[in-house]
């Protein structure tokens, strides 16, 4: 694993980390350890001192060594080999009956004689001696509320610096273990975590685009490499589809553009192959240009479908009132409406007010508008209303035509999409008009529903958000 590996990242920082809490934890325990043994010192010298100043107010003659030794091990358990005691006179005189056991005697601090005559008894630690620290403690021996001596219990702090020492070196022999261990260890763990990954990344690397049906394998476990596959799995299903569609797109684009091309260049050879007549060549320029005509429609739409999908459709919105638009497609599709034998009749009118662009609406209803009558038979009828719904302006576009299938329904508004029966027919069409009209829509916040059975008409339902404030008809 390289330095930059998320694994090779990872040990190192569990390394550290679990470095850094056991140096943490060493140094709290060895707090805990040497605060609980000068606890148990001061605590066992108290009741030495005690122990001997409540001896010395009962007694006139010297303490001897056994009655030292016996205090030490009453409150020690064993009597310490370097232990001090001594016995002065009220002002930390050397008592001259009393000789102390110790052959370094230790000074008497300013501190410890104000407060032994107060009554208070005072610990301090010696580090001046020739050996090892000595931890002594000064009891005033009170007699009816008069300090009558001063009794000096200590003993060597050897045994505690030992045991501090000994604790310290057992750390840092361990702290090489420990990092040998958390270093493993966490080289193991990483490696675990991360091989469903590794996995991920071996079965990523054998989708490409021309096959995009190969997925990640779901562990099932919950965690968040779980939700990582189930999240590229979606985006895999995702981009399987849209190309997919690029695809379909592309070749009925291709097929699309080279069917007039075709007939484009059949129609002008023909027509060079010998001397034709004025009336002829006219003939054959006026087909030319039909389907030059074709093909700039079909190129225009697929440029805004194509803007449409990169969120860059330019439009001028302005509020206005959407009867004025509906108006203005139904005048201009009674003329169409006519020439197919088919009844246009508007039905309920409301006034309602949308923002949007008044060309883009306009084109939007007259796509549906015409693909409506194409597919509506002679002496059929296409209605045409507008009301409001909720929050919403729906113009609905009712006709008694050819009908969808459910599944023709859920893929009208693809591009290129034309049902059988439409494909069969008369009419010609690339199949963008629903498609363009669906984009608009979409655009101006709103969308087109659906309604058909085969062979009982179909009912489109355009929907645009309402504007709250009405347009003034007079100035709008």
């Amino acid at each position: 694993m390289g330095f930059r590996s998320i694994g090779t990242r990872l040990t190192l920082w569990y390394t550290a980390v679990l470095t850094l809490t056991f140096v943490l934890l060493g140094i709290a325990t060895y707090g805990l350890l040497s605060y609980g043994l000068s606890r148990e010192v001061d605590n066992a010298l108290d009741g030495v001192a005690q122990a001997l100043a409540s001896q010395a107010r009962d007694r006139s003659t010297p303490f001897l060594p056994p009655d030292v030794d016996a205090a030490f091990r009453r409150f020690f358990g064993f009597s310490p080999m370097d232990r001090y005691f001594d016995m002065r006179d009220p002002r930390g005189r050397p008592d001259p009956q009393q000789k102390p056991n110790t052959s370094e005697p230790l000074p008497l601090s300013r501190e410890a004689a104000q407060r032994a005559a107060q009554g208070l008894p005072t610990f301090e630690t010696f580090t001046n001696t020739s050996k090892d620290p000595v931890r002594v403690v000064t009891m005033p021996v009170v007699d009816s509320g008069r300090v009558i001596n001063l009794v000096r219990v200590g003993m060597s702090l050897e045994s505690v610096v030992r045991t501090k020492r000994q604790f310290l070196y057992s750390l840092a022999a361990m702290l090489p273990l420990a990092l040998i261990l958390a270093g493993g260890g966490g080289m193991l763990l990483a490696r675990r975590a991360l091989r469903p990954v590794d996995q991920m990344a071996t079965t990523a690397r054998r989708i490409s685009g021309e096959d995009l049906s190969g997925r990640l394998d779901e562990p099932g476990s919950g965690d968040e490499l779980d939700r990582l596959a189930v999240t590229l799995n979606a985006m895999l299903e995702r981009l399987d589809i849209a190309f997919q569609q690029i695809r379909q797109f592309s070749a009925a684009a291709s097929h699309e553009l080279q069917t007039p091309l075709t007939i484009l260049k059949g129609e002008l050879e023909v027509a060079l192959r010998a001397e034709r007549t004025p009336a002829e060549y006219k003939d054959v320029l006026t087909s030319a240009l039909e389907e030059i005509d074709r093909i700039s429609d079909l190129v225009e739409g697929l440029l805004l479908l194509s803007r449409s999908d990169a969120g860059m459709f330019r439009m001028a919105h302005r509020r206005m009132d959407l009867a004025q638009v509906v108006m203005e497609v139904y005048e201009r599709a009674a003329i169409l409406a006519q020439k197919q034998g088919v009844v246009l009749d508007l039905g309920r009118m409301e006034a309602c007010t949308v923002e949007g662009d008044p060309e883009w609406l306009h084109r939007l209803m007259l796509n549906i508008v015409d693909n409506a009558i194409k597919y509506t038979p002679e002496h059929g009828k296409v209605t045409v209303s507008l009301f409001q719904d909720d929050t919403w302006a729906v113009i609905d576009i009712l006709d008694t035509g050819i009908g969808l299938s459910t599944e023709e329904q859920e893929r009208i508004f693809n591009p290129f999409y034309r049902t059988g029966k439409a494909a069969a027919g008369k009419e010609k069409g690339a199949g963008l008009g629903l498609s363009i009209a669906s984009s608009i829509a979409q655009a101006h916040g709103g969308r087109i529903d659906v309604d058909s059975r085969p062979g009982e008409g179909s009912t489109f339902h355009i929907r645009l958000p309402l504007v709250a404030d009405p347009v003034d008809p007079l100035n709008g």
